[in-house]
């Protein structure tokens, strides 16, 4: 990693707080999104992870409008005037985020539509609308609608005896206008899409035979993959299933998307789980709507009921051309088209575990973190073998006491669950705290709590008033009549599912004063602790923004001395105003900076007298850049950092989050590597513009593509 030196500018007069300084959290967030889509659309992404992207890009917009915009409309309800840092109100943040999704969304449709269809088509993968099958297939269809799908409609009538129907969140619907055949009344129904059917049809292998008159061809060489078509296409050419004597006018799908926040009032909540509850049963009932997107078909008269049933403004209809909810079309990657997708990637164990014997107890893998910190990366490195390994070895070792650790997001069927059931049973003291609020993981969690405690495992449900986003490890271990302690801190959830598409890293060790530490936070977990320090972490609430402070402030006060100021960045989001204006001091003063973050930013870089010294790029790729890593220079005696917070004020001021030092020399040089080669990516990375916008790296012509995660691929193998 280069450190280079900038001159120092002298602006010390510039208001930080002035809202040309700071970009809309939204609009960042959307511009994230924007980078998604761009996946889906780059001809060098193989066709079915265009698909993904496709697909990803349509489940992060429905969750921006369940929490974001549901949350910015609850202010303008509230009548909430308070200028966000960008000087925006309520009512002007979702002016512009609905301008921005309309843009983006049209332009995600078109593609679709007009390139990624066509461009299957051409590999023998066919995603038909009904029109396009012939008599066979239709005939076909037709005994499958009868046998599989009619039996499980319901048709609901909108009339004086029949009230408008409740619309469930991210639900697909036809709206259905009929005709009454004697007094020729217009009628309307709705009918939803079930979520218990597949999304899209498939026809049998021997009718995937397209009719020699479809100018939709795949090319000679492609044999046919997959032939079908959308579930409500087939829907709606049997409506006279549904409504049998009635003239079927017209129909037109929409879909709604509902406020899905939980709001807990902790402080009057004698359970906290049975309050989660609670919530998650408003939730499935659904809040308010935010969304409801339109076939752009759809005629006013039908717009403007529905506008007036769902109570939203007009401006919360977004018109579509093309097929709704498109976040289906990611389980095409399923499909057995290997040469269509990005190669397989299986982690490779690191070589310093693979010495060990599958069928050892755990004295050895604790010998081997006894002997030096040991650095995970994953999906690089097997999270099986090193983290859930880890554990199951403390379960197991008669030698361990207890094992603490906390969870965040896990899954139902996860190793470390059964690993520590086991050390339950064992007799080992096991304690989990299990964080309840993990918006959208609530019930898992719940689930989870309930069978560790049943299992004797002691649960804490988390703090009032505080997410633990923190994701540690702590095993207690009795060694020649002393007391050991071996760590694990990392950046990523306890998930061996996305440990495979998350990008995270972390950290084994014994170091006494991380395992005391460690041993403080989990009593102020789990009992009453006012724990205001700490021997070597950085932990939020207590101590994480006076930290981050400091040693910003550091850097200044070298190129103040006349000495070198380098701080390089990596995180998912840069959101809290302070420490953004503790950037651009840091840059006035000369720091050169660079960030790299994934998601939301809402510094401006390259503002002449206020953030020249600032380079932000964001690497999107095949695995979900997660982990976060802090340098800073400090005049040659290097500070690294690796942890679970990100520079946002939730998780400085309103979560429990644990940032650990670095201080093994050769880890310290391998996370500087990492950020070396994130740094020189042109492959992956786009630049942020001083507006807010992005501009993607290209290889230069006649250079190689240096793309971070298969650079990282490839030195994990070698």
């Amino acid at each position: 990693m280069t450190v280079s030196k900038s001159p120092a500018t002298h602006s010390s007069n510039i208001n930080f707080t002035d809202p040309q300084y700071y970009i809309s959290r939204e609009l960042t967030w959307l511009e994230f999104n924007a980078r998604v889509l761009n996946e889906a659309m780059d001809e060098r992404t193989p066709l079915l992870e265009r698909l993904k992207f496709m697909g990803i890009f349509s489940s992060n917009l429905d969750e921006f409008f369940m929490v974001r915009i549901a949350a910015i409309k609850e202010q303008i309800e509230a009548k909430v005037s308070k200028l966000t840092p960008d000087g925006r109100t309520p009512a002007e943040q979702l002016a512009i985020a609905r301008d921005r999704v309309q843009q983006l969304v049209t332009k995600q449709h078109h593609h679709f539509e007009t390139v990624l269809r066509p461009a299957t088509i051409a590999q023998g993968i066919y995603l038909l609308d009904y029109y396009d099958l012939n008599q066979e297939q239709c005939n076909y269809l037709q005994t499958y609608f009868e046998e599989q799908i009619f039996p499980v409609l319901t048709p609901l009538a909108v009339d004086p005896g029949h009230p408008f129907p409740y619309i469930s969140n991210l639900s697909l619907n036809l709206a259905v206008v009929i005709k009454h055949p004697d007094t020729g009344e217009e009628l309307f129904a709705r009918v939803k899409v079930p979520k218990v059917l597949p999304r899209f049809i498939v026809l049998p292998t021997d009718l995937q035979v397209i009719d020699s008159a479809n100018p939709l061809q795949a090319r000679p060489e492609c044999s046919q993959i997959w032939t079908g078509i959308p579930l409500e296409q087939l829907i709606a050419h049997n409506l006279e299933s549904l409504f049998p004597g009635m003239n079927i006018q017209d129909c037109y799908t929409f879909r709604v998307t509902r406020n899905a926040d939980i709001s807990v009032e902790e402080d009057e909540a004698e359970d906290l789980l049975l309050a989660i509850e609670d919530g998650l049963r408003k939730r499935r009932k659904g809040g308010s709507t935010v969304r409801v997107e339109v076939d752009s078909a759809m005629p006013s008269q039908i717009r403007q009921m529905l506008q007036e049933e769902l109570e939203v403004a007009a401006a919360d209809l977004y018109e579509v051309s093309g097929m709704l909810g498109l976040g289906d079309v990611i389980s095409f990657l399923s499909l057995p088209v290997p040469e269509l997708k990005d190669p397989p990637w299986n982690a490779v164990v690191p070589a310093s575990f693979r010495r060990l014997k599958a069928t050892e107890d755990g004295g050895n893998f604790f010998n081997l973190i006894a002997k030096q910190d040991i650095l995970v990366h994953h999906p690089y490195q097997s999270f099986t073998d090193t983290v859930e390994r880890f554990i199951s070895c403390a379960a197991t070792d008669p030698k361990v006491l207890a094992i603490k650790m906390t969870l965040y997001r896990t899954t139902g069927d996860s190793h470390i669950l059964k690993s520590l059931i086991k050390a339950a049973e064992n007799g080992k003291q096991v304690s989990v705290l299990i964080e309840l609020k993990a918006r959208f993981d609530e019930q898992n969690n719940i689930n989870l709590a309930r069978e560790l405690e049943q299992s004797g495992v002691h649960v804490v449900y988390g703090l009032v008033g505080l997410k633990t986003h923190t994701k540690v490890v702590l095993v207690v271990r009795r060694e020649d009549d002393k007391i050991r302690r071996y760590v694990h801190i990392g950046t990523g959830n306890y998930n061996a599912k996305t440990s495979k598409l998350y990008t995270d890293v972390g950290l084994f060790s014994c170091r006494p004063e991380l395992g005391a530490d460690l041993t403080d936070l989990f009593n102020y977990l789990t009992g009453y602790s006012l724990q205001r320090s700490y021997r070597k972490l950085i932990v939020s609430p207590v101590n994480s923004r006076e930290s981050f402070e400091k040693l910003i402030q550091q850097e200044i006060d070298h190129c103040k001395a006349g000495k070198t100021g380098r701080i390089v960045a990596k995180m998912n989001a840069l959101v809290d105003p302070n420490t953004i204006a503790n950037l651009y001091r840091a840059s006035q003063a000369g720091v050169s900076i660079d960030l790299i973050i994934r998601g939301m930013c809402c510094l401006r870089p390259g503002v002449p007298g206020v953030s020249e010294n600032i380079r932000v790029i964001s690497i999107i790729g095949r695995f979900l850049e997660h982990s976060r890593i802090y340098y800073f220079h400090n005049s040659g005696d290097t500070k690294i950092f690796i942890g679970s917070a990100d520079w946002m004020t939730r998780n400085l001021d309103r979560r429990v989050e644990v940032i650990t030092p670095i201080e093994d020399a050769e880890i310290s040089n391998d996370l500087q590597e990492i950020l070396g080669i994130m740094l020189a990516d042109n492959r992956q990375a786009w630049d942020m513009q001083a507006d807010g916008s992005y501009i993607q790296r290209r290889p230069q012509f006649g250079s190689e593509d240096q793309s971070t995660q298969q650079i990282l691929m490839d030195m994990a193998v070698n």
